[in-house]
């Protein structure tokens, strides 16, 4: 199998990314079918409604995900997802009945979006660091990869057949249908073969673990850039039904089915983005940087095209940029966390990126109902370009990143820094912050092996004379060595050391 899809080869995984595509289809669908009838039926197109409609669904995240990453650390992943699944799915039937019966209100699909923003709440740490019992830790990056693919892969067919639907039978009907694919994640999870399941360690029991998890992100200068970076784009960026709505009926007087287009079209960016994520080994902190600058540029095109089909166009680029970012983001957190952690860490990930929308969604559809949607698009263009400054000037500060120019020699422009967390550029037995030693290539803190690079890929000849180490060699052995143990290991490293 190929590079691109070696996490398929996994059965449990294969069973997994199967009930999880339809379920997401399903959301999809219900996502689009809300926003529609909140803008449409239950207002007068009122962009706020739908802001607020979204904070309600995403708002409990802020409040409850330092918990749920703890239960996710501490309980059983598999049933625990179970319940929540079974939870949304119930919502999703009961939204559907009152709408069906054309008594549903707007009150009643605020009740309905807290209601499902609270289970989501627990649901989505348990989501997340659940893949690490799926697959090995060198598939881990590319499994988080597989799962975006997945999930915005779903958004090409939901949205468009959520638009055809709601024209068809009406938006009640569609909630019905993603109640009835909630069942397939269910189904998934009890033909899981549990005892190929890796057993991830469990947190502690005793007090204070809570607070750990906050310790250990505070320590770890590398998580908190990465997350000031989605809060910014999460916040102001990814209102992406405000976007899409208001363009499409206030912009161009278009209806349900052009607006559940919209959505499909910006998912073939995103799969696209998706799939690139997966042929890369490991994450890096350059493409949360290139990702977040491109979805900058992708927003303020956008908010400048001048009719339907070319601002459909440009949400392609918006898709892949977008996906670009959340996946390099949330597989860079995954992966340099220390296991029994990664609960913790990725809720107060998944609070910031996503809890983020409460805070944005209202100012958002506030700034497009009096200024326009284009506006909106700028003020996502804007936080994707601070977003990019705020990772560029860590990488500078503490990485080291300078950018050197040659006029009269090859390469006549090279970028080097230090690293993103994975490498430290030093000769053999010199030492590396928090008392470790380089030995032969493995750092050596307080006596635990571990793997880094003995010196950066890119460096160029002269460093390698000046080191001693023959670079093809170097690069070869750094190749064959298991990137993702290495990445974590370094991690534990960097964050231990005295700042």
């Amino acid at each position: 199998m190929s590079a691109m899809f070696r996490s398929l080869s996994v059965v449990n995984y294969r069973i997994w990314f199967a009930g999880a595509l339809v379920s997401n289809i399903g959301t999809w669908m219900q996502r689009t079918a809300q926003d529609w009838i909140v803008l449409t039926q239950l207002t007068d197109y009122d962009a706020t409604a739908v802001g607020i409609t979204m904070a309600l669904q995403l708002g409990p995240q802020l409040v409850l995900m330092p918990w749920s990453g703890l239960i996710a650390d501490r309980f059983n992943r598999r049933k625990l997802l179970i319940l929540t699944q079974t939870l949304m799915g119930l919502l999703a039937l009961g939204l559907g009945i009152l709408t069906v019966l054309d008594i549903a209100q707007l009150w009643h699909v605020y009740l309905f979006a807290l209601g499902l923003g609270v289970v989501a709440a627990i649901d989505a740490p348990a989501r997340q660091t659940f893949v690490s019992e799926l697959v090995s830790e060198d598939k881990l990056s590319n499994a988080v990869a597989l799962n975006s693919a997945s999930f915005h892969g779903a958004r090409l067919i939901g949205p468009a057949a959520a638009g055809l639907l709601t024209v068809a039978v009406g938006a009640g009907w569609v909630f019905m249908i993603n109640a009835i694919t909630f069942a397939a994640t269910v189904f998934a999870m009890t033909l899981l073969r549990t005892k190929q399941l890796r057993q991830p360690p469990k947190a502690s029991r005793e007090r204070g673990q809570l607070m750990a998890g906050f310790r250990y992100v505070r320590g770890r200068s590398d998580i908190v850039v990465v997350m000031i970076a989605v809060f910014l784009i999460g916040t102001f960026g990814l209102n992406f039904a405000i976007f899409t709505s208001t363009m499409a009926t206030i912009e161009f007087g278009r209806g349900a089915a052009e607006f559940g287009l919209l959505s499909s079209i910006m998912a073939i960016g995103a799969v696209i983005g998706s799939l690139l994520a997966a042929r890369r080994s490991r994450a890096r902190l350059r493409l949360v940087v290139g990702g977040s600058a491109l979805f900058g540029f992708s927003c303020a095109l956008a908010a400048v095209m001048p009719t339907y089909t070319s601002f459909a166009i440009s949400l392609t680029l918006i898709g892949l940029s977008s996906l670009t970012l959340m996946t390099t983001a949330n597989a860079y957190v995954q992966t340099t966390t220390r296991p029994e952690m990664r609960g913790r860490v990725m809720a107060l990930y998944m609070a910031i990126f996503v809890g983020g929308t409460p805070l944005g969604a209202p100012l958002v559809g506030w700034v497009a109902d009096y200024f326009g949607p284009r506006w909106a698009l700028g003020l996502a263009a804007a936080s994707g370009l601070l977003a990019a400054a705020a990772v560029l000037f860590w990488m500078v500060r503490y990485r080291r990143l300078r950018l050197h120019v040659h006029p009269f020699s090859t390469p006549r422009l090279l970028v080097r820094h230090s690293g993103d967390g994975r490498g430290a550029p030093a000769r053999r037995g010199t030492p590396v912050p928090g008392g470790a030693l380089v030995l032969g290539g493995a750092a050596v803190p307080g006596g635990a092996p571990v793997l880094v690079d003995a010196i950066p890929l890119e460096a160029d000849d002269r460093s390698a004379r000046e080191t001693g180490i023959d670079m093809r060699e170097a690069r070869d052995r750094a190749a064959e060595r298991n990137r993702e143990t290495a990445t974590r290991e370094i991690a534990i490293v960097e964050a231990t050391a005295p700042r």
